[in-house]
């Protein structure tokens, strides 16, 4: 059930938290962590669920990076116009896993956003952006929150790779590992996400409920109603770090 809400209509007794996910039944799965049912609120450029009682906003940002930024900083700038800026932004939905240390069902919280695919193809192999000499590849959240996250949920710090294309073969699993040996995940939207917390000073956080290896594009072996579940469960756990969390603390 989704309730309406006027325009402008705030709250600001928690502080306020941005949950970003690719599509609706992920950012429905979060919000049946919770036990009051969300309130739709359409601002300039974007439609968020508000959750009451001190529950993060919901968005629904679009697949892929690019996408993702464009809500999210939609999302951000209409919050600040209201004067009421978020304090942390999480990127949160599915992905795939790299075996054997992030298996179907299990949870990963980035301690590094990496994208994969952002740089350029040489004679030499490839070069992430930051070695061509402007940009960034990798955001790191706060190393508190990322460790309370992980006691909180049982999920695994590691990296969290973005990319535009779902890796589909062995070959290429096994090529984004060598580059980044520390990848636990891969999703298409972590990265665009921090973007867009990044170029309004906000924290960022990524979790991912892991629904399929990364490797072979294999549809029998995907487990998204479980992967859903996980996040549900995950963020039932989450409600009271998130709420005690503040952006001024020394260990964040």
């Amino acid at each position: 059930m989704v309730l309406q809400a006027e325009e402008g209509q705030l709250t600001t007794s928690s502080p306020r938290i941005l949950v970003a996910t690719a599509v609706p039944v992920e950012r429905d799965a979060v919000a049946r962590a919770f036990p009051e049912p969300a309130v739709e609120l359409s601002r300039p450029g974007t439609v968020l669920h508000r959750l009451p009682d001190g529950g993060p906003d919901l968005l629904a940002a679009g697949v892929g990076p690019a996408l993702a930024a464009a809500s999210t900083a939609a999302a951000l700038t209409a919050a600040a116009l209201d004067g009421a800026p978020y304090a942390l932004v999480v990127s949160a939905g599915i992905g795939g896993g790299f075996l054997p240390d992030a298996p179907v069902g299990s949870l990963v919280v980035a301690d590094e956003i990496t994208a994969a695919d952002l740089g350029a193809e040489t004679a030499d192999g490839f070069l992430p952006v930051t070695d061509l000499g402007f940009g960034t590849v990798t955001h790191h959240p706060p190393a508190g929150l990322v460790a309370a996250v992980a006691t909180a949920t049982g999920a695994r710090p590691g990296t969290v790779l973005t990319g535009s294309t779902v890796t589909g073969t062995a070959e290429r699993a096994a090529l984004l590992r060598a580059r980044h040996p520390r990848a636990l995940a891969e999703a298409m939207e972590g990265f665009g996400v921090a973007e867009a917390a990044a170029a309004h000073g906000v924290p960022v956080l990524e979790l991912r409920a892991v629904s399929n290896p990364v490797g072979p594009r294999d549809r029998a072996a995907w487990r998204i109603g479980e992967a859903l579940g996980a996040l549900t469960d995950a963020f039932g756990k989450l409600a009271p770090v998130l709420r005690s969390w503040t952006p001024h603390d020394p260990h964040g």
